[in-house]
């Protein structure tokens, strides 16, 4: 599964090192494209904490499918790659200085920037995929559900900076 997700959030990053080479790298690093980002990311994170809240009280360590999600890994790993804001955030600051320095050596420069951090990408959520599959062996539900926990409340904490990033950025700009 983790090498089809990250299939997934290459190709949305592929279309996205495009059209900042087309062009679009100017429009996403204006404070008011950074606020609205960081804000609509908060609520799509507290969304995803309420959820993972909810479900602890059921919430299993299973490795097998879950019949009533459908969607494909690759489709599932450009919705997550889209739904986090740290994603964006982090393609309209670092991620637009990287290609804007690998552009001085042509598209081959970009190519293997974007070779290089895809292959990064693919290895460091490989291992993470790994673990969580060898994870079951040495995790108890118990234990399970208190990290689903801890993440969801990180999540709560990251959207209260996001929000007050967003804040900060457009009051900045008024």
């Amino acid at each position: 599964m983790g090498p089809l997700l990250i299939l997934g959030h290459a190709l949305l990053e592929m279309a996205l090192v495009i059209a900042l080479l087309l062009g679009l790298a100017p429009f996403f690093q204006k404070p008011a494209v950074f606020s609205v980002t960081a804000i609509a990311g908060a609520f799509i994170l507290l969304g995803m904490a309420w959820s993972m809240f909810r479900s602890l009280p059921s919430l299993r360590l299973s490795l097998e499918l879950d019949p009533v999600r459908r969607n494909h890994p690759v489709l599932n790993g450009i919705l997550m790659s889209i739904a986090n804001p740290y994603w964006t955030i982090w393609w309209a600051t670092i991620g637009i200085g990287y290609i804007l320095y690998s552009r001085q050596f042509g598209l081959i420069g970009v190519a293997v920037f974007f070779t290089g951090h895809t292959l990064a990408d693919l290895t460091w959520y490989s291992l993470i995929a790994a673990a969580v599959a060898r994870g079951k062996s040495f995790l108890s539900d118990r234990i399970y559900r208190g990290l689903i926990a801890c993440c969801a409340f990180l999540l709560v904490v990251f959207s209260f900076y996001f929000v007050y990033a967003g804040i900060t950025k457009l009051s900045s700009i008024v």
